[in-house]
């Protein structure tokens, strides 16, 4: 019973991160199952990107926001917003990765997991 609690919670914030993402119009989202990974340190990816600084800081502030209201979390762990070129929301077994698309070209996280199951999602809903 508790792994199914687990992974109801895990559905239920990477459903709230895409919504979120979808909502402030994130360009390319994807979600990366690392479950089936041995050496991964999460679950899920979910990976995107905005066109220029503001827009990743309204994806950043708005996931925050409704996994907050919606699932009653608040991250474990935060980083790169205050360059808003790539910032990290750590959930545990939902780790979010909002690019500026110049960095995310750089860094092509999806190269290096390719492993992964890849999920895709509209871009707006």
């Amino acid at each position: 019973m508790g792994n199914n609690e687990i992974h109801d919670d895990t559905t239920s914030i990477l459903d709230q991160v895409v919504a979120a993402m979808q909502d402030k119009k994130a360009k390319e989202i994807i979600s990366l199952d690392l479950s089936d990974i041995p050496t991964a340190v999460t679950r899920y990816f979910v990976i995107c990107h905005g066109t220029s600084k503001t827009q990743v800081d309204a994806i950043y502030d708005n996931i925050l926001e409704k996994v907050n209201n919606t699932c009653g979390i608040h991250p474990s762990h935060r980083e790169g917003y205050e360059n808003s070129e790539w910032i990290l929301i750590d959930y545990f077994d939902v780790v979010v990765h909002v690019f500026l698309e110049e960095t995310r070209n750089f860094y092509s996280l999806e190269s290096l997991w390719a492993d992964a199951k890849l999920t895709t999602y509209e871009s707006d809903k």
